[in-house]
């Protein structure tokens, strides 16, 4: 539906009147058509259809944005975000029915139950490493609740920002949804808005700056951070498959996924015997030249390229370190006898760069752990079920995984989030509709 007062393309990105965007939306959320359950389905049918009529020209976008092979393009970016609706088209019915409560003798005879009821309008800023699913998963959750939301996508990302904002208001309802494009003037310009959630995902300095702006307004946030989230490697594990699984989950989009292993905390001696197999990995996924393989992306811009190259002498390297900074390649690169104060340690890597450190035993491993800040992710490969168990209970992280790296967030009836710097609040599945929500409780005792 087309808007009065505002195009139903893209917002400028200079002059932006965000007080009149939020308003817009505000009016369109007065008039309750966006709490219909019959709205909100076909809300989530016509961005799927958008996904799949346009799979192709968003592909194209990711490629050109950051240089995503086509395979990896569908399977994380448009397919991902397929299975997400898909999968709350199939329980939206039973997720708003309302959710009988019991009550105390003293109250009775009463009823309670307890409704989901959509918070308003919302702000989804969305990061420039997955643009696309990024932008999108969020919204999911916000039109399956019920909401009027503005999207944000990322600057960083012009080819796929600007496909979005092409897009989604030929499929959605433009009256309830906005994109706004734009950098950081855009961006602090809505964040100066009152809204009734912000979504943020990004890095913990901006969302500090998201936070405080929205503490102005008591607007609830969800903050989708990142971290260093390492790898314990336990003797007798086998080495070949866990060295196979965990190249899969680094290097996927160049390394430039928030919960990619960060790097390696290897015990024993496990440290130099995963070497080979790594490298071995590393060419199995991408050849012996990694810049000719399809499916191997390209590092986001020249600052982040600078950054990354600057890490390569951290340890020795036992495979990669080749790097054209013309064409952003950074081939997927292993560094061995990596020190725990070396610069690569000391922030997130966000890049196709591994570090192995080593460690005595398990207890220095978790005493690792614990003397950071909490990561996004823990992985571990390990046979012993008492590491395992020490693991989950010693260690805080926003998600804990055995034997297979970055695979949690597909799972939709998992929560996906951070914990302490890695970020507040979940996601995915019932769970973006518990975030978007708000779980009124309803009493009814009759007089007599």
């Amino acid at each position: 539906m087309a808007s009065d007062t505002l195009p139903t393309t893209a917002l400028p990105t200079t002059g932006l009147d965000a007080a009149a965007v939020v308003e817009r939306l505000r009016t369109t959320f007065a008039t309750r058509r966006t709490t219909s359950p019959a709205w909100r389905r076909r809300q989530l049918e016509a961005l799927r259809t958008l996904l799949t009529e346009q799979s192709d020209a968003l592909v194209a976008a990711l490629g050109a944005d950051l240089g995503k092979g086509p395979q990896e393009a569908h399977r994380t970016e448009v397919g991902f975000t397929v299975n997400e609706i898909d999968h709350t088209l199939a329980h939206l019915d039973d997720w708003l029915t309302p959710r009988p409560a019991q009550l105390p003798d003293r109250l009775l005879p009463a009823t309670a139950h307890v409704v989901r009821e959509p918070l308003g309008v919302v702000l989804v800023i969305a990061p420039w490493n997955y643009p696309l699913q990024l932008a999108l998963a969020p919204l999911v959750g916000a039109l399956a609740a019920g909401n009027c939301a503005v999207v944000k996508p990322s600057e960083l990302a012009p080819r796929t920002s600007a496909a979005i904002a092409r897009l989604l208001p030929r499929y959605l309802d433009d009256a309830a949804v906005a994109v706004v494009e734009g950098a950081v003037p855009e961006t602090t310009a809505l964040l100066e808005q009152r809204f009734d959630h912000i979504f943020y995902t990004g890095n913990g300095a901006v969302g500090r700056i998201v936070m405080a702006a929205a503490a102005r307004h008591l607007t609830p946030v969800t903050l989708e951070l990142g971290g260093k989230s390492p790898v314990v490697l336990d003797p007798g594990t086998d080495l070949a498959a866990a060295a196979r699984r965990i190249v899969t989950g680094k290097f996927l989009n160049a390394g430039q996924t928030c919960v990619a292993p960060d790097y390696i905390l290897a015990i024993g001696d496990t440290a130099r015997a995963v070497e080979p197999h790594l490298a071995e990995a590393v060419r199995a996924a991408y050849g012996t030249d990694p810049a000719a393989a399809e499916e191997y992306g390209r590092i986001v811009n020249e600052r982040h390229f600078d950054r990354l190259t600057a890490l390569l002498d951290s340890g020795r390297t036992v495979i990669g370190g080749d790097h054209d900074r013309a064409s952003r390649y950074l081939a997927p690169t292993v560094l061995a006898d990596v020190a725990p104060d070396a610069p690569v340690m000391r922030e997130e890597i966000f890049g196709p760069v591994l570090p192995i450190v080593s460690v005595p035993d398990l207890d220095a491993a978790i005493a690792f752990i614990n003397d950071r800040d909490k990561p996004l992710a823990l992985y571990a490969f390990t046979d012993s079920a008492d590491t395992k168990r020490r693991l989950l209970a010693e260690t805080s992280s926003g998600a804990l995984a055995f034997g297979l790296p970055v695979a949690h967030l597909t799972a939709p009836d998992l929560p996906f989030g951070g914990v302490g710097e890695s970020g507040m609040g979940r996601y995915h599945g019932e769970y973006s509709l518990d975030t978007f929500s708000h779980s009124k409780a309803v009493l009814d005792k009759p007089l007599g």
